[in-house]
């Protein structure tokens, strides 16, 4: 079986936010379910962009889609674990922000999982994606510290 490995970039941590396991996070396994663990990387998500001042709805004029999401499972998480979901941005290229979270156990440091999303922001007019604002890149950059 070929598995998911995703290499997490913490040189372009932007934000560190915490959340709690609820009990309706939870599977019939009694861990944390895949549903609910991507609600909490989106949750997660949202609060590092709007620390920006760039809400998902409207990055500098345009609104930003998922365009695809790859997640590398590690340890289980259980009610009512504390976490720590950092988010990091790489330099954007092309049309394409390239967001990587990782979920880790605040009390044992152990890495739930690893994910990578990649969003575009498109033209409502056009429906069509555009290239990456310099308003955004410069946002991105001075919360990385570049």
């Amino acid at each position: 079986m070929e598995r998911v490995t995703l290499d997490f970039p913490t040189t372009a941590i932007i934000h560190r936010h915490s959340l709690t396991v609820r009990v309706t996070d939870m599977n019939y396994g009694r861990h944390l379910g895949h549903d609910a663990l991507i609600s909490l990387l989106h949750e997660a998500r949202v609060h590092a962009f709007a620390a920006l001042g760039l809400p998902e709805w409207d990055m500098k004029g345009y609104p930003s889609i998922v365009a695809d999401l790859a997640v590398q499972y590690q340890h289980e998480a259980r009610w009512p674990d504390a976490l720590t979901i950092e988010t990091a941005v790489p330099e954007p290229e092309g049309k394409a922000l390239t967001i990587y979270q990782r979920i880790c156990n605040a009390e044992t440091d152990k890495v739930v999982a690893t994910a990578r999303v990649n969003q575009l922001l498109v033209d409502l007019t056009s429906g069509r994606p555009v290239s990456i604002p310099d308003k955004v890149k410069l946002a991105i950059a001075q919360a990385r510290g570049a």
